[in-house]
């Protein structure tokens, strides 16, 4: 004989969904998304939509940019370290850096975050973060979703994505057009491996020499799990600040596919070369000591990571001066790492 056990009468909250939790996390993040808002935001959270009248006073013909991206595998190390108040800033950055490269500023920014059971209070950590990197790029945080998807994640994870619009006049677009034989290259620092080809990195570390995120390296001056949680440095002020004197042939975001592959996105004429000066700068410890540990050749670690330069502006020679002038009163170190030579739309070293 088949007993049959009851299992009581269901509701959305024994099956895995707490409502209030939703509920408490929303009121825990209005105090940071407040920080975000700019004049042009109307209402504020729980609508249904985020609202933003922008305001295109001066633009002749004004073109929306858009960009989406998420942290990646970054967050297993924000698991690790069991702190979550810099991921944001990252999904922040990994949107807005791409949009800036267009020469456009980002307006607002939405986020989805997805979790097995939603932590109100690791949720409005997260939202912190993605506050800090909205005011970091002057975007409005105007809306997001968490969804709690039981049985979906292990516990404790979650996952995150961002989208960000932007906005510049058409005939102030830069689309690599411009770039020519003879332009110079400046490079923006990194603030560290940002938020790309942290496959490699965890295998790197935590497979192969497992070591733990506590784990203090010399060469780092740090533990390995605070210099890997570095957020990715955020460009858009600065670039900003520039393009409203100076004119700018073409900008790359380095991210995954390092040099080799984001360089070239910057410039329309494939009969140019990137020639990059590799003495022209100082690659930061994590990037020699990521080569040293796991053997990895220099094309590969140019092919994968940033190397210490977040960002590249491609400029006319007469212009360099007064870029990173500009630059260096925005709070950046800028450092001029190479120039635009005969080639065939690749990126050489001297």
């Amino acid at each position: 004989m088949v007993v049959k056990r009851s299992l009581g009468p269901l509701n959305y909250k024994n099956s895995g969904v707490d409502v209030n939790a939703g509920y408490e996390a929303v009121e825990l993040m209005k105090q940071h998304t407040a920080r975000t808002l700019r004049p042009e935001v109307i209402g504020g959270l729980g609508s249904f939509g985020g609202l933003f009248a922008p305001n295109l006073t001066g633009m002749s013909e004004p073109v929306l940019v858009s960009g989406t991206d998420g942290v990646g595998t970054k967050l297993k190390v924000a698991f690790l370290m069991d702190r979550h108040d810099t991921v944001g800033i990252d999904c922040v950055a990994m949107c807005v850096n791409d949009i800036i490269c267009q020469g456009a500023e980002p307006l607002f920014f939405l986020d989805y975050i997805a979790t097995g059971k939603l932590d109100p209070a690791k949720a409005a950590e997260i939202v912190k973060g993605i506050a800090d990197g909205c005011v970091q790029s002057g975007c409005a945080l105007i809306g997001g979703e968490t969804a709690e998807m039981p049985g979906f994640y292990p516990h404790g994870e979650y996952d995150m994505a961002g989208f960000s619009v932007g906005v510049v006049d058409k005939q102030k677009m830069i689309d690599g057009s411009q770039v020519k034989c003879g332009d110079i290259i400046i490079g923006l620092p990194a603030s560290g491996v940002h938020s790309n080809g942290f496959s490699l990195v965890r295998k790197l570390f935590f497979q192969k020499l497992s070591v733990s995120v506590q784990h203090y390296y010399d060469e780092l001056a740090n533990t390995l799990g605070n210099t890997l949680l570095t957020p990715t440095k955020i460009y858009v002020k600065p670039v900003l600040a520039v393009l409203r004197n100076h004119t700018v042939n073409g900008i790359a975001h380095i991210t995954g596919g390092g040099f080799y592959e984001n360089i070239p996105r910057a410039y329309a004429d494939k009969t140019l070369n990137a020639r990059i000066e590799r003495s022209s700068y100082i690659m930061l410890p994590i990037f020699s000591l990521i080569q040293k540990l796991g053997n990895i050749s220099e094309k590969n670690m140019y092919n994968t990571f940033n190397m210490g330069i977040g960002m590249i502006m491609i400029v006319d020679k007469s212009s360099v001066d007064s870029v990173l002038e500009t630059l260096r009163l925005n709070g950046e170190r800028p450092v001029v790492i190479g120039e635009m030579v005969d080639g065939c739309g690749e990126v050489e070293f001297a």
